[in-house]
């Protein structure tokens, strides 16, 4: 599906409310309505971090596919990984809606779902019936009235262990109140020893070690940066995701819907987004692998997201406008960028902006 035939699909989606066109859009992923589209493998895209090959850069942000309903009809459409939730221990409603607001003008979306999904058990059934190959992430999070929020990231560990090939902890939601106060040092040093404490109980039981990563937020202060860094490097992880929605408004043009409480994604996030995770690279040096997120829409954006420190890099909001093709677009257009550039691997030009990228005041 592509060209006229995409276009007209959007359309038809925007005849409905933000959150009936999601849901919508899942019963075509199930359905097969959405065909196939990944790009041809090209080696010089493939790479290896945290002991996982991933056939391309190019993923699924979690939020979309909260519930695993549709991790690998989403590999089909071209990406080269996909990540489900964030789920809770326990199933949630999340907040009252209208709870997703479109912003056509900016290219953006704000929500303020609240960590809504059907709960751990749901989840997990699902994946237990997807193909072990399928490089499918979870994310995993607290319930919003949780007596212990520490014990819900590790109760994901727990129950997803076997089918994960990689976990993200999400403590970088502004939707769920408090959620991101597990950024501050001493609770993220808390919550990393308990969650790494259990991924090392689990990898003895299951003779295998699955990456845990950490997701945060692109509001954070150069201090909250500093801290951060700090815990991540003290601590067994392997990676960062940078970085979440924001709650930003600045520069949009949509006043009317840019007044909604809720994270924003989509295109104005891309810069913010890139600058953080250029400062976090700086801080955390050049192994640690980080995935970066936050405004990708076309080849060139996710190019500059690699050229500022991302090893791999995560999209969501901008396929709301331009389509289920955007990821084999993206993917087809980083081959190109490889032929360009005569490059023998999309990773040459990572750090290439790094400095550039750091020094942007956003």
């Amino acid at each position: 599906m592509s060209g006229p035939i995409e276009f007209l699909a959007r359309r038809g989606l925007f005849l409905f409310d933000p959150e009936t066109a999601h849901g919508l859009s899942i019963k075509a992923l199930k359905s097969g309505l959405v065909p196939g589209s990944a790009a041809p493998a090209d080696p010089r895209l493939k790479q290896t971090l945290a002991g996982l090959t991933f056939p391309n850069p190019i993923g699924m942000a979690a939020g979309y596919d909260k519930n695993a309903e549709v991790p690998e009809a989403l590999l089909k459409i071209g990406f080269g990984f996909t990540e489900i939730g964030t789920v809770t221990p326990r199933p949630q409603a999340g907040n009252d809606k209208p709870r997703i607001f479109r912003l056509v003008e900016d290219e953006a979306v704000i929500n303020r779902l609240g960590f809504n999904n059907e709960g751990h058990g749901a989840a997990l059934a699902r994946l237990k019936a997807c193909s072990r190959e399928a490089l499918i992430g979870v994310n995993i999070g607290a319930n919003k009235d949780s007596a212990d929020r520490v014990a819900d990231y590790v109760s994901g560990i727990r129950t997803f262990y076997a089918v994960a090939r990689y976990f993200t902890a999400n403590i970088s939601s502004p939707n769920t109140p408090g959620l991101r106060d597990l950024q501050g040092r001493e609770s993220l040093a808390v919550l990393l020893s308990a969650v790494l404490a259990a991924r090392a109980e689990e990898a003895k039981k299951n003779g295998r070690r699955v990456p845990v990563l950490l997701k945060i937020a692109p509001d954070l202060t150069e201090e909250g940066m500093d801290d951060i860094a700090a815990e991540v490097l003290a601590h067994d992880l392997d990676g960062l995701i940078v970085s979440n929605t924001t709650l930003s408004r600045e520069g949009l043009k949509d006043q009317r819907q840019a007044r909604e409480a809720g994270g924003l994604s989509g295109k104005p996030l891309f810069e913010k987004s890139t600058a953080v995770l250029a400062r976090m690279r700086k801080r955390v040096g050049p192994e640690l692998p980080i995935i970066g997120v936050g405004g990708v829409s076309s080849a060139e954006t996710a190019a500059e997201k690699i050229r500022a420190g991302a090893d791999l890099v995560q999209l969501y909001s901008c396929m709301v406008y331009q389509g289920p093709c955007l990821p084999s677009r993206v993917v087809r257009g980083l081959s190109a960028l490889c032929d360009r550039e005569r490059l023998t691997s999309i990773r040459d030009i990572r750090d290439s902006r790094l400095d550039y990228w750091a020094g942007r005041k956003v």
